[in-house]
């Protein structure tokens, strides 16, 4: 199995070789120090997975893996991260990675990730499955409830940072106007403020991460 490892320390990416090459069919082709270098060299070598993590410079994980997959999508990755934190693992997911490895579980739980993407099987570690039942169990069914087109339109404005004055603007509404749709919204959706809707917007597809 011929993988492709990239992340901005070098003593991180030492340390993930040892690991993985200590299993004799597994092999280390390339690494790459930041998504820039990374996003190319998967998309020319091809590897059997590329394993990211999800802060680089140059291009994130994030956006180096939505990268590959639309020019290599057959390449399974695998988002490695300091951060238990849901956004950064539904943003993985909506990127199209097979997996999502906390780096401080990464000593036992990277083989079993790379053994279930070898099997064609999506992996999560303990940490991040928590972080998704979490989730849903805290929204409930909130992504059920029924928006108006309009104050669909005004959560995804909200969602991709544009201002009240803005998203008046842009659909020819007062600002009053504006602000009750997206009040009524929020109420509907029981959030509070705007990291919620951004997080309700990126689930049911309305902005990319």
């Amino acid at each position: 199995m011929k993988i492709v490892i990239a992340d901005d320390h070098g003593i991180v990416r030492s340390g993930i070789k040892l690991l993985l090459e200590r299993q004799p069919d597994l092999e280390v082709v390339a690494e790459a120090a930041d998504g820039i270098e990374a996003r190319d060299l998967v998309i020319s070598e091809r590897p059997d997975l590329a394993i990211l993590d999800v802060k680089m410079p140059g291009l994130t994980g994030l956006q180096a893996t939505r990268e590959i997959k639309a020019q290599a999508p057959d390449v399974p990755i695998l988002i490695l991260s300091m951060h238990d934190d849901e956004r950064y693992l539904f943003e993985a997911l909506k990127a199209g990675a097979s997996g999502y490895v906390l780096k401080s579980q990464a000593d036992t739980d990277l083989l079993d990730a790379v053994r279930s993407v070898e099997r064609g099987e999506p992996f999560l570690s303990p940490g991040a499955q928590e972080a998704l039942i979490r989730d849903v169990l805290e929204r409930g069914d909130h992504d059920h409830t029924q928006l108006t087109p309009r104050e669909e339109e005004i959560v995804k404005l909200v969602a991709e940072a544009n201002t009240t004055r803005e998203i008046a603007e842009l659909l020819h509404l007062s600002e009053k106007t504006v602000e009750n749709h997206r009040a009524n919204a929020m109420k509907k959706l029981g959030m509070r403020d705007r990291v919620e809707l951004v997080r309700y917007a990126i689930r049911q597809g309305l902005i990319e991460p």
